[in-house]
């Protein structure tokens, strides 16, 4: 059995050497401060083939946040999603998947004038999702998700810093778009998870 994996992703590691804070003026050098402006997200590409079957998954997620006070920040986000499996039986059907995602999302930052800083964001996303089956309806379905996460963030330079963020507390509803009143489907999920765990990098302008 052959596997192979290929995966680029904007993740990056994160680590601090010193978690001892070092104030700056809230004009210019490191930290946030009430009127900036700052961009992160994701992008990421896989594949994996296992014998003749083929499974490639692609997603970019940008975010973009606006410091309305010194602690306080909000934003949007956009996600886009899909998926292809192949598989290589004639009678199996090759299946495709897409999401769109569309979401706003508001932050508080304790000493966010210094490298190392904790925040809370509290996000809230509508999903269009669709799956494309060869020779089947597509099944459509759409969603809302509001989700608490804890993070931190270390400035390496002036304009840029590392993140991770982890989500503890969420409510997921889903509803497929199938015509009658199909019901829909409801998942809280509280608790640390890994899988749960998003590391980054954030510019500010």
């Amino acid at each position: 059995m052959k596997k192979v994996i290929f995966t680029v992703a904007a993740i990056f590691a994160f680590g601090f050497a010193n978690a001892q804070e070092t104030k700056v003026e809230s004009t210019g050098g490191k930290g946030f401060s009430s009127g900036d402006i700052f961009m992160s997200g994701s992008v990421g590409i896989s594949s994996t083939s296992e014998g003749d079957d083929k499974f490639n998954s692609y997603t970019v997620s940008p975010k973009l946040g606006f410091f309305v006070s010194d602690n306080i920040a909000i934003g949007a986000k956009i996600g886009f999603t899909g998926t292809k499996t192949e598989d290589a039986s004639p009678l199996v059907e090759d299946i495709k998947t897409s999401e769109l995602s569309l979401g706003a999302f508001g932050r508080y930052y304790t000493t966010p004038a210094s490298d190392f800083s904790f925040f809370a964001e509290l996000g809230a996303n509508f999903t269009n999702s669709k799956i494309e089956e060869n020779g089947a309806p597509d099944d459509k379905e759409t969603g809302f998700n509001i989700a608490f996460a804890p993070g931190v963030s270390y400035f390496i330079s002036n304009n840029f810093a590392l993140e991770a963020s982890i989500g503890v507390l969420s409510y997921d509803t889903n509803k497929p778009d199938n015509g009658g009143n199909p019901d829909s489907t409801d998942t809280v999920n509280f608790g640390l998870n890994l899988s749960d765990i998003s590391l980054g990098l954030v510019y500010k302008f």
